[in-house]
């Protein structure tokens, strides 16, 4: 009876309950629409009735529902989600990664919603400076709430790991397009920089500065919403002591910084997106970027020193009024930018409505007036240095003809005495 029990049990035997591994992994291809869940199920129940030790990857690639090379990178997906360790968040695919930050396409599980998850990376987890920068990131984003600003959702540090998880952008990055090739057409340009300066406009209201606006960090959605991302670098105004921990480094983007940001000043404030935006501006429509050099530091060092050509000369398609915007934007002295971003904006939309841009006309004006100022300043030095040049002419005149009849005299006598050695 015993054997017979044994025997019995031995025909039945068991399914096999798949791995945890198994169920993420099946999960995961669903989310990343590589299969349905109907196929991912029929590979379950082969999985259940083989007698090998088959995993659902192997199976899913045998029945021809995924490639080798995309169950690869699920599987390498899912070793980052697990090494990671965010409770209440399955990671579903790694959107990109750069030396600061490596962030992922997640589903929120709480809300059922799918967000990016940036997460920093072990060995800076362990930097405090990094670190605190990191949080600051999220509490300043945490801080705006506009429609083209990515929204912060949450920030923390789970299993060593430091992740600030924000508002998920189903798009590309103006970045993305420019090296593409792509060129935007005036109007095209001044519709994103128009919303990218309405979101700066609200940082600035309330206390911040981006510091590093560039085409990488504005994305676009495929409805033709502009988002600016990534507050890395971002700053509260007000913190002095941030200010000056930070004197005399240069923070940013050289292609995109400023001349105030290069020299490491203190006092940074939102003139220095101003230029950044304006920079920008200048890439989209020219497609190329305002200074350019063989090294970071030359290319800063032409943003300081090198006088700006204005985009509408390299681009003849260009208003005239675009081009004075941008200059006013990219001016050197921050003090002949525009006041507010406000103001900033108000000639962005009056050149995209088609006509010319006040404020930037009023700056001109009153560029054109410290000139003349200047000029008339040194008016009264000018004429010293001429009356002294006068002076000395007539001296020389003086000289010359005294020298002149000095001459006629002597060869006078000479003459003179010739004759009288010819009368002997």
């Amino acid at each position: 009876m015993a054997q017979e029990n044994a025997q019995g049990s031995s025909e039945a035997p068991t399914a096999p309950i798949p791995s945890s591994m198994d169920t993420e992994l099946g999960k995961l291809v669903v989310d990343q629409r590589l299969a349905t869940d109907d196929e991912v199920g029929k590979c379950l129940a082969l999985q259940a009735r083989s007698s090998n030790a088959l995993t659902l990857a192997d199976l899913l690639v045998r029945e021809g529902v995924v490639t080798e090379n995309q169950i690869g990178r699920v599987k390498r997906t899912l070793a980052a989600s697990r090494s990671s360790q965010i409770p209440g968040y399955q990671i579903i695919s790694k959107l990109g990664s750069g030396a600061m930050a490596t962030v992922f396409k997640a589903k929120q599980l709480s809300l059922d919603r799918i967000v990016a998850i940036k997460v920093l990376p072990k060995k800076l987890s362990e930097n405090a400076d990094y670190v605190d920068r990191f949080y600051k990131e999220g509490k300043a984003a945490a801080k705006l709430n506009h429609p083209n600003i990515v929204q912060a959702i949450d920030v923390g540090e789970a299993g060593g790991y430091h992740y600030f998880v924000m508002e998920y952008v189903e798009g590309h990055t103006l970045g993305d397009d420019l090296e593409s090739g792509k060129v935007y057409s005036e109007a095209e340009a001044l519709d994103v920089i128009v919303q990218i300066g309405r979101a700066l406009e609200h940082a600035h209201e309330h206390g911040f500065v981006h510091r590093d606006v560039k085409p990488k960090n504005i994305m676009m959605t495929r409805d033709g919403a502009a988002k600016l991302a990534d507050m890395g670098l971002a700053r509260a105004m007000a913190d002095v002591e941030a200010a000056e921990a930070e004197a005399g480094k240069a923070y940013g983007t050289p292609y995109y910084i400023s001349p105030e940001q290069i020299r490491g000043e203190v006092n940074i404030d939102f003139r220095a997106d101003i230029y950044a935006l304006g920079a920008t501006l200048y890439h989209l429509v020219t497609g190329r970027v305002p200074f350019e050099g063989p090294t970071p530091a030359a290319v800063m060092h032409k943003h300081l020193k090198e006088p700006l050509v204005p985009p509408d000369h390299i681009n003849t398609s260009l208003s005239a009024g675009l081009g004075e915007v941008v200059e006013v934007m990219m001016a050197k002295d921050r003090n002949r930018r525009y006041g507010s971003t406000k103001d900033m904006l108000m000639d962005l939309e009056a050149v995209a409505a088609g006509q010319p841009p006040p404020m930037a006309r009023k700056q001109f004006d009153a560029n054109l007036l410290s000139r003349l100022a200047d000029v008339e300043a040194e008016a009264p030095a000018a004429e010293a240095q001429s009356s002294a040049g006068h002076d000395a002419a007539r001296n020389l005149n003086l000289l010359l003809v005294g020298l002149g009849v000095g001459l006629a005299v002597s060869v006078l006598l000479n003459l003179l005495l010739v004759v009288l050695l010819v009368a002997k």
